[in-house]
């Protein structure tokens, strides 16, 4: 689905959420990638599961066709800075939920970028009747937990020593939701 362009400026940054377009398919491939090499808060390491320039035109048109799908993307000055991205399904006994996932390039963390692509996500949803948003967060990203508890989200399960990540040590995936009464 396609929703409206927003400006946004925080602390001197001004950047622009919108829907994802086919010409940013090259720029999201290079952010992605390069964001899955800034964190391990993040499900790949970096070059894992690669979505080329093709891959991801094929990812925004079908989002935009789609009234169960919201892909944007955050820019400043023309240049993604990150992207989220709810996806539904067309399967009947889960048509009313959609899965929330969202990626920022580090540079611009502490600009709330995060928080108004989450904000724009679950107006989205709130609005087309979307009854539920499900997320999956490492427990150690204590920020995102945090925001994503702000934001009505709730603890639904923990996945037990679900990832391991550079140290060697395993640790948790918290499973959240959010229900839109």
């Amino acid at each position: 689905m396609i929703v409206q362009r927003k400006t946004y400026k925080v602390n001197q940054l001004n950047y622009t959420i919108r829907s994802a377009r086919e010409e940013d398919a090259k720029s999201l491939s290079e952010v992605r990638l390069q964001i899955d090499g800034e964190t391990e808060n993040l499900d790949r390491e970096q070059g894992e599961a690669y979505i080329d320039e093709a891959g991801f035109k094929q990812i925004i048109q079908v989002d935009s066709e789609s009234r169960k799908n919201l892909f944007l993307v955050a820019e400043v000055n023309g240049r993604v800075i990150g992207f989220s991205r709810c996806e539904g399904s067309d399967l009947k006994r889960f048509s009313h939920k959609v899965e929330f996932g969202i990626c920022v390039l580090k540079e611009y963390w502490g600009y709330r970028v995060g928080t108004n692509l989450l904000i724009e996500s679950i107006q989205w949803a709130d609005v087309n009747n979307i009854k539920k948003i499900t997320l999956s967060v490492l427990e150690t990203n204590d920020q995102a937990i945090k925001l994503y508890k702000k934001y009505g989200f709730e603890v639904e399960g923990i996945l037990k020593q679900d990832k391991r990540l550079s140290d060697g040590k395993y640790y948790d995936t918290v499973m959240m939701g959010r229900w839109n009464d």
